[in-house]
């Protein structure tokens, strides 16, 4: 199915469905249970792996506040900060940082939090995977309430990124206080909620924050339990030991959702699905990479393995994104594919080989999709070996470029800005890419400082035409996201896939 932006942008809340029987459960919900479906790893959201998981800003959000606010629709509203801009030449910016706002210790948020945010992640010593971002930022001063600093290039997206991953300023002299492992002990942010209780791997429990500048949660109290197992995730909520979930198989969201006392709603996300290829080994041989592109049939995987919940795509840019082009298509065409592999003396008989890494149960299906896709490969001549892995090892192999020859992920880019989709996924010098071609680093260099918009979106469609044509990426589907709840929580989608329980409600 074809999916407009503003499809996906109408996002709005589950309708109720009708009670759990029963005396225990048919009393209120006074604790929010959410069995999410990562975890943890840190409490830090602008340094390491973390910080450019897609799935783990919803509980970085709960907890801090980004700079600005991203409604449900993926539009932007002030946040912590209230007004910004660049200067006429295009070599400076300024920033006003809202007043009245407190950190969970009771100590004000200033300008200064602001500007010694910004100044850290930009520097490479703090581990910010996005630092080639803010390091573009330098010279910060503080007057008042209005942070200004230098620029090093005009980038398009910079103000897009303070909504985005890393996007979170940072208690200044309380980590100066405590240092990273005291923070990691007693994390503190200015978000609707604080940590009240932190078991590593098992669960997080979350208490409103009285001081709050903004709408205050309908749940005073919030356990999200880290249930990476999609079974598991479902049993929790069938058994009313959670109320919210996320992320299972469509055949049991379909059967579950229809139960008296349970309700779901599934709306089309900004997350694709996609298998990075490595240029190591075998996929140095283009012939390789097409027959591999050319080979699957993505529609047939949606509808058989997803129930339909899912838009076939063939960039990384899914219709919703500014720099879609839907004139960029590549066929399922397994003939050819049987061709491309000849020539490079591979068959059925003498496939060729590579190992293809996986998560398994982190997103609805994605262990029996690549089983599926390994299977397509072997019938025109590869023969693939899956190695399931989970998503904390995929960003550490990922930032060390050591991802095997074909790797299995679902990639976010809830600014729909080609520049966090196609240029940090295969931008060679990004610790998100593993495509080092300089071809490509050529083509991409002088968009990222193009201010004309029209030449920005024409270049980057340029980009994606080549990555096709040279199948330097193999692009599967834009996610619709099952959300599962009890019938006595309203839940608001988030077209980000961020589970945000702060604009959860009671029924």
């Amino acid at each position: 199915m074809k999916l407009s932006r503003r499809s996906l942008l109408q996002a709005s809340a589950a309708s109720a469905a009708l009670a759990f029987a029963g005396p225990a459960l048919a009393q209120g919900i006074n604790e929010l249970v959410i069995a999410y479906n990562v975890n943890l790893p840190s409490w830090d959201p602008t340094t390491g792996p973390s910080a450019v998981n897609p799935t783990l800003q919803g509980l970085y959000q709960a907890v801090f506040d980004q700079y600005f606010v991203q409604n449900p629709d993926l539009s932007q509203s002030p946040g912590l900060l209230t007004a910004y801009g660049w200067s006429d030449d295009f070599k400076s910016i300024w920033m006003e940082v809202r007043e009245g706002v407190k950190w969970h210790d009771g100590t004000p948020f200033t300008a200064e939090d602001v500007a010694w945010s910004l100044s850290r992640v930009g520097k490479p010593e703090t581990g910010s995977p996005i630092q080639f971002v803010w390091a573009n930022l330098s010279n910060f001063k503080v007057a008042g309430n209005r942070v200004t600093a230098d620029a090093a290039a005009y980038d398009s997206t910079l103000f897009k990124w303070m909504y985005f991953l890393t996007g979170y300023p940072m208690p200044k002299a309380y980590y100066e206080k405590v240092g990273a492992a005291g923070f990691e002990a007693a994390p503190i942010g200015t978000g609707p909620y604080m940590v009240e209780k932190y078991e590593r791997n098992a669960f997080v429990r979350l208490k409103a924050f009285p001081d709050y500048w903004g709408p205050k949660p309908d749940f005073e109290t919030v356990t999200i339990k880290f249930v990476t197992d999609a079974a598991s995730r479902v049993a929790e909520v069938e058994s009313g030991n959670s109320h919210v979930t996320l992320e299972m198989p469509y055949e049991e969201f379909d059967r579950l959702k229809a139960k008296a006392g349970l309700a779901g709603v599934a709306k089309p996300v900004s997350d694709i699905g996609m298998i990075f290829f490595n240029d190591i080994d075998v996929m140095k041989d283009e012939n390789v990479r097409k027959a591999a592109v050319l080979a699957v049939d993505k529609k047939t995987i949606i509808d058989r393995l997803l129930s339909g919940y899912g838009v076939p795509l063939d960039t990384l840019q899914t219709p919703d994104y500014d720099a879609y082009d839907p004139a960029i298509k590549v066929d399922y065409n397994p003939a050819l594919a049987k061709e491309l592999l000849a020539k490079s003396g591979y068959s059925t008989s003498n496939p060729v080989k590579f190992k293809i890494q996986t998560t398994k149960g982190f997103k609805p299906k994605d262990y029996e999709m690549i089983q599926a896709i390994v299977g397509l490969w072997r019938r025109v001549g590869i023969e693939a070996e899956i190695e399931v892995i989970e998503i904390a090892k995929h960003y550490e192999l990922r930032a060390a470029d050591q991802l095997a020859p074909a790797a299995f992920y679902n990639w976010g880019n809830s600014i729909a800005d080609p520049v966090t989709s196609t240029g940090h996924a295969m931008y060679g010098p990004s610790p998100n890419s593993v495509w080092d071609g300089q071809d490509l680093i050529d083509m991409i260099n002088p968009l990222w400082a193009e201010t004309d918009e029209a030449k920005r979106m024409a270049g980057w469609k340029a980009v994606d035409r080549y990555i096709a044509d040279h199948a330097l990426v193999l692009p599967l589907l834009q996610y619709v996201q099952p959300i599962l709840h009890d019938a006595r929580v309203v839940v608001m989608p988030h077209a980000s896939g961020a589970l945000l329980p702060q604009l959860m409600k009671r029924a």
